[in-house]
Order: C-alpha cells, then structure tokens, then sequence
C-alpha cells in the first residue's frame, strides 16, 4: 500500500511556499486535487501572502476550445484528461524553467467557458510559480510529463461531501441550471474527482482545505 506524504495545514502551505520563493532561483509549485477541492482558493491565499514573488498559472488554460471539443465528441466530457493541449501544458512549463524573457500563458474563463490566450505575463525575476490542476500527478496519457517539470506538488483534500456541494454552487454561479448542475457534477466532475484520487500518494506534501 502507498505511504501517505506529510501533512500540511494551510498556514504551513503559506510558510512552505514563502520558503520556496526565497531560494534564490526559480521554483515550480504544484497544486492538484480534484475539482471544487480548493485548488484556486489557495493559490489566491497564496497571491495576497507573496505579492508579485510568485504568480499562478493555471493548468485549465490549457482546455481545448469547445469547438474543438464538439470536433472530437468530447464536449460532454470537458474537463477529463483528454480534453487538454497537453503538449502545450509541457511546453509552458519547460519554458517557465528556462525562461529568460517576459513570457505569456493563457488562463481559462469561466464565465466564457474557453480559455484566452496570452493573458497572464509571467517576468523572468518572478522568483516563485505556481500552476494548479487536477492532473499534475496523473501518470499516463502524455500527463506524466508534468510531475518531473514541478519542484514540488501538493495535494490538496476536502470532505467530499463539501467538495460536492461546492462544484454545484459553482456550475450555479455561472448560470446552470439546478438539474443540469446536479448532473454534470455526479456523471462528469466525479468519475475525474476519482481518477485524481488515485494520485494522492505521489504528491510531496497533503494540504487539507477548510
């Protein structure tokens, strides 16, 4: 059976990352979980406690255009693993840790549904980046390439009963209906919740989100 990696508290993420910022060169910074875990909420803990020493960019840039996804029958089933430019993902991070010059990443619009391009500029004194994503430890499916591109990753776990609720609201927020909401969490969101559950042993650290 997998060991459990240790432990974080959210103040040990927020002292954890300070530390990691404050190395002297440039550190790459994992979060994953499942959807609705809390993998934004903690990188925007993480903004307002480091400033412009860090900044995030998102593996959800990375989703394919809905248009494309219609192409490929997938559109049903955006947000699993083989509904994202992985190539691209890998390309973006290999580059964050050679970078030299100013770079751009895209960062996917919730409201829109579709991701916009060259939207989040990343400068190559930004000591500390963090990229956060449900399937950062994901080993197969071309998504194996990303853990040896990071220092570190973090796994972040909440109830799932809480987590449940959470995605709902937020399907509601962006103007879901209660039915369809309800059916794209339980038929889309958890069978990929479960798939990245079966990664949590190889992250470097756990990190339970109130």
């Amino acid at each position: 059976m997998p060991s459990s990696p240790p432990p974080l508290t959210v103040a040990d993420a927020l002292d954890r990352a300070s530390a990691l910022a404050t190395t002297g060169e440039r550190r790459l910074l994992g979060l994953a979980g499942p959807p609705g875990v809390g993998k934004s909420t903690l990188s925007a803990m993480l903004a307002q406690r480091l400033g412009g020493t860090m900044v995030v960019v998102g593996m959800d840039g990375f989703h394919l255009a809905n248009a494309e996804l219609v192409r490929l029958g997938r559109r049903e089933r955006k947000g699993a693993p083989d509904t994202f430019d992985v190539d691209g993902y890998l390309t973006l991070l290999q580059r964050l840790r050679t970078q030299t010059a100013p770079l751009y990443a895209p960062r996917f619009d919730r409201d829109l549904e579709e991701s916009i391009g060259s939207a989040v500029r990343v400068e190559p004194a930004v000591p500390l980046v963090v990229t956060e994503g449900n399937y950062l430890l994901l080993d197969a499916d071309g998504w194996e390439g990303v853990r040896t591109r990071l220092d570190e990753v973090w796994y972040l776990q909440l109830d799932d009963a809480e987590r449940r609720r959470r995605l709902v609201l937020r399907r509601l927020g962006h103007g879901d209906t209660p039915e369809h909401a309800e059916h794209w969490v339980s038929s889309v969101d958890e069978p990929n919740a479960r798939r990245v559950a079966a990664t949590r042993h190889l992250a470097d650290r756990v990190v339970t989100m109130p």
